[in-house]
């Protein structure tokens, strides 16, 4: 017998999908077709025909869905099974009375966790005068005139002198007429503000999920051949409108003290070139923004690179996996990249030349396209995305001329549109045209949705434009970037500070030689004030010689902690022996030296165990003539 076949809607946190079947269909066979659709596993949702979780639809082969009395056109309502109860896990990371959609089983950062716990709202609190209460009084009836009538309000003395009535008044943190009242005006508002926007509706979110944009066509679809022979509307990715970011995900770019900016540009002062670094610190509360995040930066690392006067090339770096795992036992992660664009202008003033502003453009093309990359490298783990991620804490620093022609530090990031078109290689830069990007056309190879942005024709009308070529200020998100008026110092400064990695070119190399005259020049009493530099520590792990990597632990968390027991504790070490007399070869006398030893003896002791080859420095067994490595006599 012919049966008819029906449409059934299902609606999901992810949106509503259409499931084909008939009458007789049994409720398995249907719920399989569901998780086929959604890409779900067996049990790994439920299915209601009530949005009130009420009439669940079992995966029975003796039910059909004409018994169910489900019709043609019906709305069904499906649920992940993380989602179907409560969790406690979950309330406490989320907005209050917010329940999440999205990937329940990520770790967000810290910060993310402790700004989704507050309740963001901005309190002030407001003064009736004596003179408008009177006026509300003369309208009272039914009881005794004011002051009386309000018995039960707070009556302060007003800062003037003057009687009157105290309230509370209460901004939502993404209320636009607070943020452009604010000294300088906020035209970004916070990444959670905008949370805070999303579900604070009668609904309260309850279906909200942050959706990564995606330029790719979706695979798996089997109505047709692959591209180019074939495309349907199923699988081709809509086409993108590109619009100003309205939210940023970091709200303020803070370096802790001068100095570690002034080194990271003594590179062009000395050289003249551009110069390059990545900028390890945290991410922390900023509170000039409601539920801001600032990126601090205590820290600067210089990977290898190739710097001209207008061009910077970054060379593979076979030490990055190691300065990260370094940098996140001392407390601190990659937060961004920064950059010089820095031409000299008048050497005698020494002022540069201001070159990036409103007539020419602010980050280039191929700027947004190595900043998207970045920030496609780095996503921001969220809770409200399917995919776990959502956008990029990532940020982009710029050291280049100001309007007074002094260096100016200018901070960015790129939109997260900026960043799906970066992903699915759809964004070219213009070699002629710095401030114009250009969207690739569909080829062979690459199916490229449509990209168009929106802009105002010379009769004041609003036009949708192609982007071939498209404004890069589309893109990108501006960021404050400050220093602290008290500067704050993670690692101690020195006025002979240890030589940063990969500066050969500037004649300023990291080996025992340098190390040896750093510590003869930092004669503090203090041993933690003298190891608590960046460059310091990465050397004494990644050096050819002796890498401390499997031994530095203790010296780390003593540095995190700012524990000078801990650190007294690991400069008795063998390790730390060993550095000494590696240092004490190279013709340095070192002060303290005869204090310390291995494992706290004398250093006669550390002597009689290895001596050190005096041309290459390779450490050799006792009771041997000559090096091992490189066959020299010892002395």
């Amino acid at each position: 017998m012919f049966c008819l076949q029906q449409i059934i809607r299902v609606q999901s946190p992810d949106g509503v999908k259409r499931i084909t079947a008939t009458k007789r269909e049994t409720a398995a066979t249907f719920l399989k077709k569901v998780a086929k659709e959604f890409g779900f596993q067996n049990n790994g949702f439920s299915v209601y025909i009530n949005r009130n979780k009420t009439g669940e639809i079992t995966a029975s082969s003796n039910k059909s869905l004409n018994l169910l009395k489900i019709k043609h056109g019906d709305l069904l309502f499906l649920f992940p099974s993380s989602l179907a109860g409560p969790s406690s896990e979950m309330e406490t990371s989320a907005p209050p009375g917010f329940k999440v959609f999205g990937a329940p089983n990520v770790v967000e950062d810290e910060i993310d966790q402790y700004l989704s716990k507050q309740d963001g709202k901005i309190y002030r609190r407001s003064y009736i005068p004596q003179y408008l209460l009177w006026l509300w009084a003369l309208t009272c009836r039914g009881h005794a005139a004011w002051p009386l009538c309000t018995t039960e309000a707070q009556r302060l003395e007003h800062p003037a002198g003057v009687t009157a009535l105290a309230y509370s008044v209460s901004w939502q943190p993404f209320d636009e007429d607070y943020l452009n009242h604010l000294e300088p005006p906020v035209k970004h508002m916070s990444f959670h503000a905008y949370i805070r926007k999303l579900t604070g509706g009668a609904d309260k979110g309850k279906f909200v999920a942050l959706e990564n944009i995606s330029c790719k066509i979706k695979s798996g679809c089997e109505g047709h051949l692959p591209w180019p022979n074939g495309i349907c509307t199923k699988c081709q990715p809509s086409a993108i409108t590109l619009n100003r970011q309205k939210y940023r995900h970091v709200d303020n770019i803070m370096f802790e003290n001068h100095t570690v900016a002034d080194r990271f540009l003594d590179f062009w002062r000395k050289t003249g070139n551009q110069h390059f670094g990545y900028l390890y610190g945290r991410y922390t509360e900023h509170k000039d923004i409601p539920l801001g995040i600032r990126a601090e930066v205590a820290a600067i690392y210089e990977p290898p690179q190739i710097g001209t006067q207008n061009s910077l090339e970054l060379l593979e770096d076979p030490k990055a996996e190691v300065v990260d795992e370094i940098a996140a036992k001392l407390g601190l992660r990659k937060v961004g990249w920064i950059f010089t664009d820095l031409v000299s202008e008048d050497t005698r003033k020494g002022t540069v030349r201001y070159s990036r502003n409103k007539d020419t453009y602010f980050l280039s093309s191929e700027e947004c396209i190595t900043a998207g990359d970045f920030q496609n490298k780095h996503p921001n783990m969220c809770r409200l995305s399917p995919d776990g991620h959502f956008g990029s804490k990532f940020v982009t620093a710029v050291a280049t001329g100001g309007p007074d022609n002094q260096v100016h530090f200018e901070g960015y990031q790129v939109s997260n549109q900026c960043m799906a078109l970066v992903r699915d290689e759809c964004l070219l830069p213009c070699k002629d045209a710095p401030e114009l990007g250009y969207a690739k056309e569909s080829s062979s190879e690459q199916y490229v949705p449509d990209v168009f942005y929106k802009d105002v024709d010379k009769f004041g009308n609003e036009i949708t434009q192609l982007a071939r070529p498209l404004p890069v200020e589309y893109l990108i998100i501006d960021i404050t970037t400050t220093f602290p008026k008290d500067p704050v110092y993670t690692f101690s400064i020195s006025q002979n500070p240890f030589p940063i990695e990969n500066r050969d070119v500037l004649g300023e190399t990291q080996d025992f030689h340098s190390l040896a005259t750093y510590l003869s020049q930092n004669t503090s009493s203090v041993f933690l004030d003298t190891i608590s530099d960046f460059h310091l520590l990465l050397f004494l792990v990644t050096n050819e010689v002796m890498p401390l990597q499997d031994s530095i632990s203790l010296l780390l968390e003593a540095v995190r902690t700012r524990n000078e027991e801990l650190a007294q504790t690991w400069k008795r070490s063998e390790q730390w022996a060993t550095i000494e007399q590696l240092c004490s070869t190279v013709g340095v006398q070192l002060p303290g030296l005869h204090e310390y030893g291995a494992v706290g003896g004398s250093t006669h002791t550390a002597t009689a165990a290895m001596w050190a080859c005096q041309h290459c420095t390779f450490m050799n067994q006792p009771g041997t003539g000559h090096c091992e490595m490189c066959s020299l006599p010892r002395t």
